[in-house]
């Protein structure tokens, strides 16, 4: 189900929240001098015993570094904290950590908390089984493993055994298994390995019969969809070019002048055949597949997070792939998505938002595939956004749609895309599914915000076959009829309808309890119910609510929700969010001061903008991983693909509206009480290379120059820096935990909250 789009777009939307959460708001802080050094003096709420001093580490200023945005100077007086291996940015870091770690970790709290988490954390989880050849694989997690581990059964009733243990490959869990795909035999494995969460890994392949692998490692590779040619020998990759300098996670460098290879089993990499190269093209990105009938090559090039070109070639036999080979274009300009489904022959079937931003699912003729001879074969829903789609039992496609953010289960006809069934399914989405076209059977995984886990099986072959569980997870000490989940809409600052999910305890009365808000509004991910271990012990710990509004800018209403809230209608996300508070407040559920929100990578921004445009609707507020710089994000990493949905600073209206709410630029002291800034804490990972943590040092850089001599700043404002960690995906469950518990005790800090355990 995950396309490379998705891959490279910012985050983990649900899986942050999953892995963290939190909530803030703090007292009396005093400017001093001591030592020619300014520090400010935090007094510790009535929750806590003593007193803490919080030095912040007043960062150099270099007034030299202007830059000129059409005719506009504009100051970065941090740039040189873009650079992650000066010591005077490793001196920041550990700076602020000296003041962050401890007011985090040494208290009894945290250890309460942590603990809670944990024994919340330890149950086991489960992918959904996926067949290749005659195997099943699945993945499973037997609680409180750093890693997921691979398991192969050679059927369903056989005891399964571990084919693959990344837990194994280091002490701590920072090595994680990452783009894995089969050979179509099932007989061969190649797999990804990502190290202390960095984007960047190191391909191996697997013999699937002797659990050996190959000699060689494949290097240079991000965000790998490998694809094997239909004789099992070799695959395409996509890769980047051996630059200077380190590439382990920690470096700034943009990514550029990828590549497309063919590798051959058992041959190093130096022997790879180079397929196609655009030169002419340095940010372009690309994710090959081979076909289903295994006759042609589909290239699919991106440059933004949205909206592609689709080329293919004719294959020949393998052992004559030995250069470039020879493109048919057939979209030719960047302007919709289109994700293979299968073929018949010489007819493709897509999904795509061509003219039709809820998606529709189309017939391209390879032999004739200009646009005029295109066909529709399920036409697109008037209201329900068809999310993915999957061909399988050789006839037909399984539609995912999303209908209000609740997932819905379809099944239609291949030949004429007529209506076959619907799958019954609660509230919840579908997180999870497998089946191929070859394969009859299907299993699919839900999810809700009150249920862990049920994966079901169904197999076409069976007559008046129906949906049977296959396994349903449970966890101790957890009953789901304690709790309440509730849809409601709210209007927003244009009127604009959105929805909004409420979680909390079931109560005779509504109470004004303390409110996590959480957000993300980008790059067409869609916040969907999911079940989070942090927000049920946030619930528990302090008689909470969680609320997630579906904000513009993600995909739960197609692209017309997603172009509402991307370039310059960037401000509808903020609009949208902080309007969400205020129904939250004046609907009786809470109050503004105790409302925490938070986000990660993209949500991060979401938060960083929120704090500086309305500080006065929130409490507390935890911006994860994210990014902050919107003058300078294109330049690190693989920022530029981001241009599609922020806008380029080169244009002078982008470079406007990107000034206009990027959090770097708009901080500013407060000139009342009412206008400081709430309890802040900004995460970020020395090994992000999706976002760099140059955004987050920056952020609290000028944050803290900006208050540093306000007597109306009460808050604590935070910078936490974790080591050997990255954006999210692949860390540890230890650090998982052990960030989520940082979270909810600087929450129960400054929130000054009691505990209900």
């Amino acid at each position: 189900m995950k396309t490379l789009r998705q891959l490279l777009k910012l985050a983990n939307a649900p899986s942050v929240i999953t892995q963290g959460n939190c909530h803030l708001s703090q007292k009396a802080i005093v400017s001093f001098k001591a030592s020619g050094t300014k520090y400010r003096r935090l007094a510790m709420p009535e929750a806590q015993e003593g007193s803490a001093v919080f030095p912040y580490p007043e960062a150099r200023r270099d007034e030299s570094v202007v830059d000129d945005f059409h005719g506009v100077k504009i100051a970065d007086p941090y740039r040189w904290l873009e650079d992650p291996d000066s010591e005077e940015t490793k001196s920041y870091v550990d700076k602020q950590n000296k003041i962050s770690q401890p007011f985090l970790e040494d208290c009894v709290e945290w250890k309460k908390l942590n603990e809670k988490l944990t024994k919340r954390w330890n149950y086991p989880k489960y992918s959904c089984p996926f067949k290749h050849g005659e195997r099943y694989f699945f993945f499973m997690n037997t609680g409180l493993q750093n890693q997921d581990v691979l398991y192969v059964q050679n059927s369903l009733e056989d005891e399964p055994k571990v084919f693959l243990d990344p837990n194994s490959l280091s002490k701590d869990g920072t090595i994680a298994l990452v783009g894995s795909r089969f050979s179509h035999d099932g007989n061969l494995f190649t797999y990804g390995l990502s190290q202390s969460g960095s984007d960047w890994t190191k391909l191996k392949v697997r013999d699937v019969n002797t659990g050996e692998d190959f000699p060689e490692t494949l290097e240079h590779t991000k965000f790998v969809t490998a694809s094997w040619t239909k004789d099992n020998k070799g695959f395409f990759y996509a890769r980047y070019p051996v630059v200077e300098g380190k590439a382990d996670g920690s470096e700034t460098a943009a990514n550029e002048n990828q590549k497309l290879y063919y590798h051959r089993v058992g041959e190093p990499q130096e022997k790879d055949v180079l397929i196609a190269e655009f030169p002419e093209e340095p940010t372009w990105r690309m994710t090959p597949e081979v076909s289903d009938c295994g006759k042609y090559l589909m290239l699919f090039i991106m440059k933004g997070c949205k909206d592609m070109l689709l080329y293919f070639t004719h294959l020949q036999k393998s052992e004559d792939i030995t250069g470039k080979l020879d493109l048919v274009k057939v979209v030719t300009e960047f302007d919709s998505d289109y994700d293979y489904i299968t073929n018949e022959e010489s007819m493709f079937s897509f999904r795509t938002n061509k003219a039709a931003p809820n998606y529709r699912v189309i017939n391209i003729d390879f032999n004739n595939p200009t646009i005029e001879n295109w066909t529709t074969l399920i036409e697109e829903h008037p209201k329900n956004v068809l999310d993915w789609s999957t061909c399988v039992n050789k006839d037909k496609i399984v539609l995912g749609y999303i209908d209000d953010v609740k997932s819905m289960l379809q099944v239609h006809k291949l030949q004429d895309g007529s209506f076959v069934s619907k799958f019954p399914l609660e509230i919840g989405t579908i997180v999870g599914f497998s089946g191929k076209k070859k394969y009859s059977e299907i299993f699919y995984h839900f999810v809700s915000f009150l249920t862990p886990g049920i994966i079901y099986h169904y197999d076409f072959a069976r007559e008046d076959a129906e949906p049977t569980i296959f396994r349903q997870v449970k966890i101790e000490d957890f009953d789901n009829s304690l709790y309440k989940v509730e849809q409601v809409f709210y209007k927003s600052k244009d009127g604009e309808r959105i929805p909004m999910f409420v979680v909390q305890k079931k109560a005779d009365t509504q109470e004004e309890k303390p409110c996590l808000l959480y957000g993300y509004g980008g790059f067409n991910i869609s916040v969907q119910p999911s079940f989070s271990i942090t927000g049920l012990v946030f619930i528990d710990s302090f008689d909470g609510i969680l609320a997630y509004p579906n904000i513009r800018g993600g995909g739960e209403y197609g692209e017309r929700w997603h172009n509402a809230g991307r370039l310059l209608k960037k401000q509808n996300v903020f609009d949208d969010f902080q309007y969400a508070a205020m129904h939250l407040v004046q609907s009786g559920y809470t109050r503004h001061e105790k409302i925490v929100i938070h986000g990660g990578s993209n949500g991060g921004l979401l938060v960083g903008a929120c704090i500086n445009q309305r500080p006065d609707l929130f409490g507390a507020a935890v911006a994860q991983v994210g990014v902050m710089d919107m003058l300078r994000f294109h330049k690190f990493t693989i920022g530029q693909a981001w241009v599609s949905d922020y806008g380029d600073v080169k244009e002078k209206e982008h470079f406007e509206n990107l000034y206009k709410y990027s959090p770097l630029h708009n901080v500013r002291a407060p000139k009342t009480e009412k206008e400081q800034y709430p309890a802040s804490l900004v995460l970020t990972a020395d090994h992000d290379d999706r976002v760099s943590p140059l955004h987050s040092l920056k952020f609290v850089a000028a944050l803290h120059h900006a208050i540093r001599d306000s007597e109306l700043q009460k808050n604590p404002l935070l910078l936490r820096v974790y080591s050997k960690t990255g954006h999210g995906a692949g860390k540890p469950t230890a650090k998982k935990i052990e960030e989520a518990t940082d979270i909810l005790t600087f929450m129960f800090k400054t929130l000054k909250l009691k505990l209900t355990f």
